[in-house]
């Protein structure tokens, strides 16, 4: 695992018992509602998830680190569960917690046609999806190789520029907020 969390997105179905749950990475930025997702739902699917075709020209990931190649890389980083799906109920406890990082990420448990396809649009990685989007049509930026809250990124385009400005409209916020007493 990457990072000290990143097993936590496949804990959702011993957190939540039924109905749909989503996970998304940290590093996100909604540019969309994602109350939209909810259109998208389809009950006949375990998962529904952006089914990236990862390219092997990527040799480090965010933060320098040394990228991994999978079985369905990316595919867990923004994931919609339906918790009611008897194939989630073959993720025990002992997988989540024996199980190479690479096997949970590639929802090892899952067949193909159990796992649903989101548009590229809901978790677009920036700098590193095969296909080119605007950011018009963009409904999450996934900002998954870094981004300007790093000390010395030096990406400044257009998504650093959204996500530094969107950063700004919260410290904003905070500053403004009133602050009800405990």
């Amino acid at each position: 695992m990457a990072t000290e969390f990143a097993i936590s997105r496949f804990a959702v179905p011993f957190l939540r018992q039924g109905g749909w749950a989503m996970f998304c990475d940290c590093d996100v930025l909604f540019l969309q509602d994602p109350v939209k997702l909810l259109d998208l739902v389809d009950p006949s699917y375990a998962i529904m998830a952006v089914k990236h075709q990862q390219r092997e020209s990527e040799a480090v990931k965010m933060d320098g680190q040394t990228q991994t190649f999978y079985r369905r890389k990316n595919w867990s980083s923004v994931v919609l569960w339906n918790l009611d799906h008897p194939a989630n109920k073959r993720l025990t406890n002992e997988m989540l917690n024996k199980w190479p990082g690479r096997d949970l990420h590639a929802f090892k448990w899952l067949e193909d046609n159990e796992i649903g396809e989101l548009p590229l649009a809901w978790n677009y990685l920036v700098g590193a999806s095969a296909s080119e989007l605007d950011p018009a049509d963009v409904s999450l930026a996934h900002y998954t190789l870094g981004g300007p809250w790093f000390a010395g990124w030096s990406g400044a385009t257009q998504w650093d520029e959204l996500w530094s400005r969107e950063e700004k409209i919260l410290r904003a916020y905070e500053e403004h907020a009133v602050q009800i007493p405990g």
